[in-house]
């Protein structure tokens, strides 16, 4: 479903403020697959994300995602393939706009625009619906600004907008990094719900490598612009958090980012 085949990205390139972002990654997701990305600042995670989404345009390699070759399409061409969630719970979302419309608005991702009635009676019966399974009582106040709701509340409706239709690929941007422990827990078991129930191909970089351990049937860990562990299977599922340190360690060939991989 994504194939991303030895992609590089250099910033600042031929100034003082060089960085090499992404080193010649290569990775490929099955259908189906929920992988977690992890890494210290720098490592690259982010770069990887946002060359998939369209935001940075990389200088090599090629980027597929189910059979389309998407790498010189800009962002916005690529939206019928994605679905993303954003660190920033306000990103997702339209402040001003009712629940039902943005839900609506997401619906209608990728298509083309025409006069006629804004949501139908079969629409607000779905997103009732759809709502309810969230368990945050929002399906009751569905003509309400998203502005009055909470983080955790816009991070789930966000998480709803961006498979309503079920994209190719589902792309998380450390969707949980602002939220408290209480509500990150809601939005992550909301996450794994519709993951598994719309079996969704899922890429989702976290800063916890307890979730990112948790999570998921792979995880692949990042280390200066290059993927330095890629576990999966039963391997993945005994995996605690000092014995990722130790692949890291082993695969690296330097221990000097553990302290900022448990510190992030």
């Amino acid at each position: 479903m994504l194939e991303i085949k030895d992609i590089w990205k250099t910033f600042n390139a031929g100034t003082t403020n060089e960085k090499v972002a992404l080193q010649g990654v290569s990775l490929t997701l099955a259908d189906g697959d929920f992988v977690t990305v992890i890494g210290g600042n720098g490592a690259g995670k982010s770069t990887l994300m946002n060359a998939v989404a369209g935001v940075y345009p990389v200088d090599q390699g090629t980027i597929t995602i189910g059979g389309t070759d998407v790498t010189r399409l800009p962002e916005h061409r690529r939206a019928p393939y994605i679905g993303r969630v954003f660190q920033d719970p306000m990103m997702g979302t339209a402040a001003s706009m009712q629940i039902e419309e943005n839900l609506a608005l997401a619906a209608r991702r990728g298509q083309k625009r025409g006069l006629g009635w804004s949501i139908t009676k079969a629409e607000r019966e779905e997103y009732h619906t759809l709502l309810g399974t969230l368990g945050l009582g929002l399906e009751e106040r569905m003509t309400s600004k998203v502005g009055l709701l909470s983080g955790g509340q816009r991070q789930a409706l966000t998480l709803l907008m961006a498979t309503l239709r079920k994209p190719k690929l589902l792309l998380l941007d450390e969707h949980t990094a602002a939220l408290d422990p209480k509500t990150a827990a809601k939005v992550l078991e909301t996450t794994e719900t519709i993951v598994r129930r719309d079996k969704l191909t899922t890429l989702m970089i976290t800063h916890n490598m307890r979730d990112a351990i948790a999570h998921g049937n792979r995880l692949i860990m990042m280390f200066e612009g290059r993927i330095a562990v890629d576990v999966s299977g039963e391997e993945k599922k005994k995996l605690t958090v000092e014995g990722l340190l130790e692949l890291f360690s082993k695969a690296s060939g330097s221990d000097e980012a553990d302290d900022k991989l448990l510190l992030s």
